[in-house]
């Protein structure tokens, strides 16, 4: 007797997406809207609204603007205006680096670089993966390795890899490194300022997390990349065009030379002024997207086009990454939604009220529970940290827990679930890596779960050592 196979169609990101756009549209009519007192604080010389305690209050529905049927629809306008500076960012970056690309100066140094290393070249994975670690640990840099995904990815697909693999080592790098931070400055030091708790204390503890995060992280990429050069039919992304791809066989088509070497002087060049900017001069993507284009126009110069091929080059890099753009705006009418139904902090008072009377024993778990899920509603570490710090820190008293426990549940939470939620950083970084966000979501599953199940344990640890 035959069997039939069935094969069952995957729904599209979008509509993914879109069904939580609408779940939230329903919510914004059950959730009773409400909302705290604020206060503004110097928070280690930078002013901050922070949420005051006790004072949550309800509101009445009249005062919010709850999602009907055609604000469902429109979200998706609402979500594109609200996060048009990042959409300018993917597209931008899209644009300019497939520019450098075409100029065949990736080509000439990859295979150069091939050179030197021979076969040692899987020893890239961990060395990169700590690079941006340390970047996200240390500095809280995200925005600033933006540039990096076109570059990485490419690189992996020459050397044998997949696009996954090189997209891996880029955004576990620095959001994995972002979680285990040791003294970031949007999380660590925002959270610990406003809980009351010494500014960086708790740092050796913090490394030991780093190193264990880090290690699953890089464990985890090098075992997939190693299966990938093995059967490229292992690849998650097998089939999936990558607009920043080239085939390995096109590197022997070009020898290195002067113009190669000073197209990627430019891109050096520009990296460099990108990371002091964003760091020391307080640039943003306006900067950031300024001085991509400055650096594409410099190479095209270089290589001797014309002004037409630059304009052609620069939409075709762009047209690849449309998709992305379109869901960041979607992921983020999510949030527009639950802003106007005024139903954020509500959200919020509601999950800290479960922690109430919670057994100590498992506190600190239900705590990074609770971080996790308002990071969905509020994707950003220091919004976070200013909206649920002064809930979470005198609840953490309640609780027989430190206040140092506290910070640290705050950090786990924020800083692994980027990488899940599509309200969160993945969406943007997906569109600038050109990796499809349902394929990172396959890819991810095993590690998440191992991750979570790591950041269990070092809590207990810290409740069990009294840290």
């Amino acid at each position: 007797m035959g069997t039939k196979t069935k094969n069952k169609e995957r729904l599209n990101t979008w509509l993914v997406v879109f069904i939580i756009i609408a779940l939230a549209a329903v919510l914004s009519w059950v959730i009773p809207s409400g909302a705290f007192e604020y206060e503004t604080i110097d928070v280690n010389g930078t002013m901050r609204e922070v949420a005051v305690s006790g004072t949550f209050h309800y509101i009445d529905k009249s005062e919010a603007v709850p999602t009907g049927l055609l604000g469902l629809f429109a979200s998706l306008y609402s979500g594109c205006v609200s996060s048009a500076d990042i959409i300018f960012v993917i597209l931008t970056c899209a644009a300019t680096f497939g520019v450098m690309v075409k100029t065949g100066a990736f080509h000439a140094g990859i295979g150069r670089v091939m050179q030197k290393l021979g076969s040692r070249d899987l020893i890239l994975i961990p060395v990169l993966m700590l690079i941006f670690g340390l970047g996200g640990s240390v500095f809280g840099m995200l925005s600033e390795f933006y540039g990096f995904y076109p570059l990485i990815v490419g690189l992996m697909i020459a050397l044998g890899f997949d696009a996954m693999t090189g997209f891996a080592i880029v955004a576990l790098g620095e959001f994995v490194g972002f979680m285990a931070a040791t003294l970031n400055p949007y999380t660590v030091a925002v959270a610990q300022s406003i809980a009351g708790v010494e500014l960086y204390s708790g740092l050796g503890f913090r490394a030991v997390c780093f190193v264990v995060f880090m290690g699953i992280a890089i464990t985890y990429v090098v075992r997939y990349a190693q299966k990938v050069r093995r059967d490229p039919s292992k690849s998650v992304v097998l089939g999936d065009p990558c607009v920043h791809s080239f085939d390995r066989s096109q590197l022997d088509e070009y020898q290195f030379n002067w113009r190669h070497g000073l197209i990627l002087l430019d891109v050096l060049v520009t990296l460099i002024i990108l990371m002091v900017g964003l760091i020391e001069l307080g640039w943003g993507y306006k900067e950031l997207c300024g001085l991509f284009i400055i650096m594409s126009a410099v190479a095209a110069i270089i290589d001797g086009w014309s002004a037409n091929k630059y304009c052609d080059e620069m939409l075709a890099g762009a047209k690849g990454v449309l998709w992305g753009c379109i869901l960041t705006g979607l992921a983020k009418g999510i949030v527009v939604i639950m802003q106007d139904a005024m139903i954020m902090d509500t959200v919020i008072y509601f999950l800290s009220n479960l922690l109430q009377g919670a057994p100590t024993f498992i506190s600190a778990q239900l705590m990074l529970v609770v971080q996790t899920l308002i990071n969905f509603i509020i994707p950003s570490g220091s919004g976070q940290a200013a909206a649920t710090m002064p809930i979470m820190a005198p609840l953490a008293d309640n609780l027989g827990l430190s206040r140092q426990v506290a910070c640290l549940a705050f950090q786990f939470g924020d800083g692994l679930s980027n990488l899940l939620w599509p309200t969160c950083s993945i969406v943007i970084v997906c569109g600038l890596g050109d990796v499809r966000y349902d394929r990172w979501l396959k890819w991810f599953g095993k590690l998440f779960a191992c991750l979570v199940v790591a950041q269990v344990i070092l809590l207990q640890i810290a409740v069990m050592t009294g840290m």
